[in-house]
């Protein structure tokens, strides 16, 4: 399994950004973060069929998941940046319909940089 990820950069605070995740096969996806020195956080996901979606307290109202089944692909709506969302965003893919945790996810891409400056 193949997940690219795109659409990562340095923006100021309030700008937005969509991240791009495409995947090689259909699954179960997630969006998780990686600040410098903090452990990876969840910060979104979506189901297989898309039915279903969870957004981390910290981004909700300000990050929306959504995915294009016809092309695999799974965005990341990310509005009114601040500086604490600054971090590595990473996609990943699960074979569980809806997993819960970050262990229940078998794939991951190889990460794109966002950086909010002030």
């Amino acid at each position: 399994v193949q997940l690219v990820e795109s659409g990562g950069g340095s923006v100021q605070a309030g700008a937005s950004l969509r991240l791009s995740c495409v995947a090689s096969e259909r699954y179960a996806m997630g969006w998780f973060r990686q600040a410098a020195g903090k452990e990876r956080e969840f910060v979104a996901s979506i189901t297989w069929r898309g039915g279903n979606k969870y957004h981390a307290h910290s981004v909700r109202g300000r990050f929306t998941i959504s995915r294009d089944s016809a092309r695999n692909t799974v965005y990341l709506q990310m509005n009114n940046l601040k500086l604490e969302d600054t971090a590595v965003y990473y996609c990943a893919a699960s074979t569980l319909n809806n997993p819960s945790s970050i262990n229940e996810y078998n794939y991951w891409g190889q990460g794109t940089q966002v950086t909010v400056s002030s």
